[in-house]
């Protein structure tokens, strides 16, 4: 774990609000000159706290209507196995997010796809074609109440 100081924890929140901000944007916000400002954000970068920068898109805008969750049972679970399945699901563009999760399940993906039609190729030609699938629950998402990829900044304790 890295000790984020209380800069640290506002440079990360304000480019979690707004990514496109500039370093002299940020160094005004924070009323800190511009090298020290630039120097933290790197060195965010460097030790990966910061991973990427970009840009959400609203998915209905762009015709991705319908979004779902997709449990998955594997049926054998060696390593080989595993490995194959998250390399094929990794690859599969409908798939936003994937997760190894503990339960009466092993992964659980967030698919988001055109419409109904679409989900129904996506499970039957693309999960359906892996060979190590048990099985497979979908539940379907009717509304959206809160979507947020910002976590809350704290300092680290000393």
């Amino acid at each position: 774990m890295h000790n984020l100081d209380d800069i640290d924890a506002k440079i990360l929140h304000l480019l979690q609000q707004d990514a496109t901000l500039k370093t002299r944007e940020l160094s005004e916000k924070l009323n800190l000159s511009y090298t020290p400002v630039y120097e933290r954000v790197r060195r965010l970068e460097k030790e990966g706290i910061i991973k990427k920068y970009v840009a959400l898109v609203d998915r209905e805008k762009v015709g991705k209507k319908l979004m779902a969750f997709c449990n998955i049972a594997l049926k054998e679970h060696s390593k080989v196995m595993g490995e194959k399945f998250v390399k094929a699901v990794s690859a599969m563009s409908e798939v936003m997010e994937c997760f190894n999760i503990s339960g009466d399940y092993d992964f659980l993906l967030k698919v988001v796809v055109d419409d109904m039609s679409q989900y129904q190729q996506f499970l039957m030609q693309k999960l359906g074609s892996l060979e190590n699938i048990g099985s497979t629950h979908s539940l379907f998402v009717m509304g959206e109440i809160k979507n947020s990829s910002a976590l809350e900044m704290l300092p680290s304790k000393k």
